[in-house]
């Protein structure tokens, strides 16, 4: 019986998704299945798929167009086989993922959440970087503690688990163009067990120079809010996850209370569905107070925090950074 299923949620992949379905197919380990959701594709990319010979390749076009979110959302309803891994069309498995994967699993039978060593690679397919180094074995509270204080690499790509698991879990939630929406996902499918994972790198993921500015501001918000909110609801459930939340989500709201604040300073009033870094920060402070009582948070104590504020304050002062920065631009979250 075929173990695994690759999942390849797409729209308009262009050349991107041959070259990450070429390297799906160029797999060692040869007895798997390559399940692909795709949204209305308008470039040919159906067609493409449609074209190939493979017969480990099932195609699901999609009736409408559908939400990012809602595509994905259609993995739960999917035949899978034992195990799945999901990918974007713009990400590459090297041909031992599997191989490496499988053994993973037979010497971890108890985890219930799988990975890989990984790295960045840029649009053009040239290494950014490794991904930061990972334990082989990994509780639920280490797991989310290295996520909230920022030591560990995550992505969407590269993750092993049960089909049982992932449906049990709901699939992954609909966020705001899944936006946080995965590490809820990863977290969720530790609880049970816990995650191993490989030191071989059997992945790359890709980075596109305008990754932080494809979603929207209040996207981002309302992402991070829920986020908060699942922290929380973790917390009041699973005792033995408050000791990390405790610990390190204050650092979270702090890293991210920064960058989101950066990030609508650049964005026109217009666009901002009313919001100002005031509110931003306040509901920040809001976070803070909910998971970690009687914390030191404080957002004005962040460097450029009180100057973001002031500039945000006045017409003028916004005008002239957002023509600062469109001479001189930088990624907001770093």
């Amino acid at each position: 019986m075929t173990k695994y299923s690759i999942i390849l949620p797409v729209r308009n992949g262009g050349d991107y998704v041959k070259t990450c379905v070429a390297g799906i197919l160029a797999q060692s380990y040869r007895d798997f299945h390559l399940l692909v959701l795709d949204n209305c594709s308008t470039d040919g990319t159906l067609e493409w798929l449609q074209s190939l010979s493979d017969q480990r390749i099932r195609v699901y076009p999609s009736k409408k167009p559908l939400s990012i979110e809602e595509n994905w959302g259609r993995i739960t309803g999917l035949p899978k086989n034992e195990f799945i891994t999901l990918i974007g069309h713009d990400d590459l498995l090297d041909p031992h993922y599997l191989t490496v994967m499988d053994r993973l699993i037979q010497n971890h039978p108890q985890a219930t959440l799988f990975q890989a060593h990984f790295r960045y690679i840029d649009s053009g397919g040239s290494l950014i970087r490794r991904c930061k180094p990972m334990d082989e074995r990994q509780s639920p509270a280490e797991f989310l503690s290295f996520f909230l204080a920022n030591n560990i690499d995550n992505m969407g790509t590269g993750y092993m688990m049960r089909s049982k698991d992932y449906d049990a879990a709901g699939g992954i939630p609909p966020y705001p163009n899944l936006l946080f929406a995965d590490f809820e996902l990863w977290t969720e499918l530790t609880l049970p067990g816990y995650k191993a994972t490989a030191f071989e790198e059997c992945f790359a993921f890709r980075l596109h120079q305008s990754m932080t500015t494809g979603s929207s501001d209040w996207k981002f918000q309302l992402a991070f809010g829920r986020f908060i909110e699942y922290l929380e609801k973790t917390r009041d459930r699973h005792p033995q996850m408050a000791g990390a939340i405790s610990r390190y989500a204050v650092d979270f709201i702090r890293n991210y209370c920064k960058g989101l604040s950066h990030r609508l300073l650049r964005t026109p009033l217009r666009k901002r569905n009313g919001q100002t870094i005031e509110d931003f920060t306040a509901k920040c402070s809001d976070f803070a107070d909910r998971l970690v009582p009687g914390n030191d948070f404080d957002p004005y104590k962040l460097p450029g925090m009180r100057l973001a504020r002031s500039i945000d304050r006045y017409w003028f002062f916004r005008a002239l950074f957002l023509l600062f920065k469109r001479i001189y631009s930088k990624p907001v979250l770093t």
